[in-house]
C-alpha cells in the first residue's frame, strides 16, 4: 500500500505495520487489505504495530474493534505493540487495552501468552 502500511505473516500471525496516520481514508484501505490477507492465510493472531503511527481517529478504533471481534469469533486474538504516548492515550480513552494486550514490539506480541 502507498500509505506505509505493511503486512507480514509469521507463525500463524498477521503483523500489520500501521501507517503514520490511521484515519478515515487509510482505515477503508486497511479493512479491505486485511480482509484479503485473512482470506489468503490461516491466522490465529493479528498484531497491530503502531511504531510508525502518530495519529489515529475513531475510524482506526473501528478497525481495531472489528478485527478483534472477527478474531475472537475464529478462536484467535489481537495484540497491539509499538504504542507511543499519544496513541496509548487514545486507546485508553476508548477502552481498547481492556480487550487487547499491549506489548513493546511485534516479536513479543507475536509470542504473547495470556
Amino acid at each position: 500500500m502507498n500509505d506505509g502500511t505493511s503486512y507480514q505473516v509469521d507463525h500463524y500471525c498477521l503483523i500489520v505495520g500501521l501507517p503514520e496516520e490511521v484515519d478515515h481514508h487509510s482505515s477503508q484501505a486497511l479493512r479491505k487489505e486485511m480482509e484479503e490477507q485473512l482470506g489468503r492465510h490461516y491466522v490465529r493472531r493479528i498484531v497491530f504495530d503502531f511504531s510508525k503511527t502518530r495519529f489515529m481517529d475513531s475510524s482506526g478504533i473501528g478497525v481495531l474493534l472489528g478485527r478483534y471481534k472477527e478474531m475472537k469469533g475464529r478462536g484467535g486474538d489481537t495484540v497491539l505493540c509499538g504504542l507511543n504516548e499519544q496513541i496509548r492515550r487514545i486507546l485508553k480513552i476508548s477502552g481498547i487495552p481492556g480487550l487487547m494486550p499491549c506489548c513493546e514490539d511485534w516479536q513479543t506480541a507475536r509470542d504473547y501468552r495470556s
